[in-house]
């Protein structure tokens, strides 16, 4: 492709001079150089066939575009771009591309080489391991030092995992603008998969509908698509399950912009059309667990205390319904809403739509805090004041997991707080989950996914349409 034929954002001058300001402010924070490298594609069954290439998330932060097998180094403000230019077959088969002085002169690098120049370039510098093998077992190689996963890294590369953290934390008025375009794009994908709802049969179709808005916009998903019927399974990638009318259909899908950064928004809605009774009491649990999390969105604020807010007020609302027994903020601190509410209330959002999570817990947890080894709070993947700037997901969440309501020992643990038989008349719920993405202000939030209803009513208007 043409210099032009470049993602929309890596041909104009504003992506060079965000680039630059990212790298004098990593200079700033770490003295010595920094070689990152993009990683390659990988082979699915035979070498020709690839799995689709995703670049580097830290690569492309200070790089701004998606490029395979390439490196960049990074001193002093100064950025070196490494990669070979197309060969012959690479003209053949995947037609004219960009060069790399065309590239280089895109992004704002002060110099380029070829691949192999690298070898004489790494001397003394830090890195961050890459998720592909080949690339990976090229990193010590070519820095003649063992490199450890990047969330075991220590030494200079752990010191630029906190620099890269740091910086990544809290994002640029270039990455907000990136992940807006994909918010919007996962937007117009709920409502297609919402409307595409009367006329299914099958999961699968749904998941078409979606994923083709965001095929349509040149963007990709951010994560596997999830589309079920079968709520209660968190992460569950099937697509088979027919729909019947009294389903409630769990959609979890984001797009990620051609830039790298993503969205992550989940909704839940009835397959009919119209939420049952006990559908509508359980959905507007969730919604008021949701709803109160944002009301105390703002700098300052812990994100595990909107994570115990959510908890308190799904455990008043299952009290509300029959289904606990007992005061909620004692049934909180004995985790009992955990049988139904077992994950974090949601996570950094931005280049990863778990923002970071290949450095462990660095970026997600503050300095001198780990994981709680309380069942729920374990599963809390950010724990830090909200900052400015940073964008996170809220999303609270009531399932009917077999594996946790069937155990002898949870229900022996519990058997005063639950109402089992009541629980019962809930049966036609399997699993609701309400995920919005959510921007850090300056003096609160902004919801830069509000233009997809949450509200019941909303959600069955666009369902019966």
């Amino acid at each position: 492709m043409q210099i032009q034929d470049l993602p929309p954002s890596a041909a104009c001058l504003p992506l060079a001079e965000t680039l630059k300001q990212r790298r004098h402010q990593l200079a700033a924070l770490i003295d010595v150089p920094v070689v990152l490298w993009s990683g390659r594609s990988s082979a699915r069954n035979f070498p020709a066939n690839i799995y689709p290439f995703r670049t580097s998330s830290h690569f492309l932060y200070f790089a701004g575009v998606p490029l395979e097998n390439a490196a960049i180094r990074l001193e002093k403000g100064r950025l070196e771009l490494f990669k070979d230019d197309p060969t012959p077959a690479d003209l053949l088969w995947h037609g004219v591309t960009s060069t790399r002085d065309e590239i280089a002169a895109a992004i704002g690098a002060d110099a380029a080489f070829p691949l192999m120049a690298l070898m004489s370039r790494t001397s003394g510098a830090a890195t961050l391991s890459v998720q592909d093998p080949a690339t990976r077992q090229q990193q010590p190689r070519l820095l003649d030092r063992p490199v450890a996963s990047a969330h075991q890294a220590q030494g200079l590369d752990g010191a630029l995992a906190k620099a890269i953290a740091h910086m990544r934390l809290c994002h640029d008025a270039t990455g907000l603008a990136e992940i807006r375009a994909a918010a919007a794009v996962t937007v117009e994908a709920h409502i297609a998969g919402m409307t595409a709802t009367r006329l299914a049969h099958r999961e699968a179709q749904i998941r078409a509908a979606m994923e083709g808005v965001i095929l349509a916009h040149n963007m990709t998903t951010a994560y596997s698509s999830i589309v079920t019927v079968h709520g209660e399974v968190l992460h569950n990638n099937q697509y088979h399950h027919s729909l019947q009318p009294g389903d409630l259909l769990l959609a979890d899908v984001g797009a990620e912009a051609e830039s790298g950064w993503a969205s992550d928004v989940t909704r839940t809605w009835p397959v009919s059309g119209k939420f049952s009774p006990t559908q509508r009491d359980l959905y507007d649990v969730v919604l008021a667990a949701h709803d109160r999390c944002i009301e105390q969105l703002r700098p300052g604020v812990e994100y595990q205390d909107l994570h115990l807010l959510a908890a308190q007020t799904l455990a008043e609302g299952l009290v509300s319904l029959g289904i606990l027994r007992g005061q909620p903020d004692q049934l909180v601190a004995r985790d009992a809403h955990t049988l139904f509410f077992p994950h974090g209330i949601g996570h950094l959002l931005g280049l990863d739509v778990h923002d970071m999570e290949d450095l462990g817990d660095l970026a997600g947890y503050e300095t001198g805090r780990s994981r709680s080894d309380r069942f729920g709070l374990c599963y809390l993947r950010l724990n830090r004041p909200l900052r400015p700037g940073m964008v996170v997901t809220i999303e609270p969440g009531f399932y009917q997991v077999p594996a946790l309501l069937n155990d002898p020992e949870r229900r022996a643990t519990y058997q005063d707080c639950v109402n089992w038989e009541q629980l019962t008349k809930f049966a036609d719920v399997r699993g609701i989950r309400i995920e919005n993405d959510v921007l850090v202000t300056d003096t609160g939030c902004e919801v830069l996914t509000a233009a997809l209803p949450t509200h019941a009513d909303a959600i069955e208007a666009l369902v019966s349409r």
